[in-house]
């Protein structure tokens, strides 16, 4: 292992760090339907517990309107009870062979809410991003045979990678608050 790798390989997971904390808030609620929203939804079908996507298309015909069709009629009351008792706050209505879910027009109460949950993955993602930092730095200790200048400079460049990565992950969370927040 060599220091530019070591770099390389936090930037990566700092990276992931930062796309899977977008991709969270991507399924919080915001003002218009989307289809990201029941990503996080679990369904209970065939004795394990499996992702909405895997088991029902969902589509956003409206923008105050989500449509989720089964792959399988028969699982219909699966999928609407996972997406009711979801921490969405949703009430899906069976019509036919779809599942229609409307959006409830969002209170000030709920959207503080929202915010609150935004912050709690804004927070895990710079958790993960810190991990990733104290991880090469560990990985900087072990090298064997680097001046302790070399290594003094690694460190500054995964202090500014952290940096920049933290700095996304608030820029993302200011952004979506903003979007929630807007009325």
């Amino acid at each position: 292992m060599s220091i530019a790798n070591i770099l390389k390989d936090a930037k990566a997971h700092m990276d992931k760090a930062f796309e899977s904390t977008r991709h969270e808030f991507s399924s919080i609620r915001s003002g218009k339907a989307t289809t990201s929203m029941l990503d996080t939804v679990r369904v209970e079908m065939y004795g394990s517990h499996m992702s909405l996507n895997q088991v029902a298309s969902v589509a956003a015909p409206e923008p105050r309107l989500l449509v989720v069709t089964p792959f399988d009629k028969g699982q219909m009351k699966a999928v609407e009870k996972a997406i009711r008792e979801s921490d969405l706050g949703l009430d899906p209505s069976v019509q036919g062979a779809i599942i229609r879910v409307p959006l409830p027009s969002m209170n000030e109460q709920r959207r503080k809410d929202l915010a609150k949950i935004i912050h709690k993955f804004a927070e895990e993602g710079r958790i993960a991003v810190r991990h990733w930092r104290t991880e090469a730095r560990a990985g900087f200790k072990k090298l064997e045979g680097v001046s302790e200048d070399d290594v003094k400079h690694a460190e500054k460049d995964l202090q500014k990678l952290h940096d920049d990565c933290i700095a996304r992950i608030d820029a993302a969370m200011k952004a979506k608050e903003a979007e929630i927040m807007e009325v």
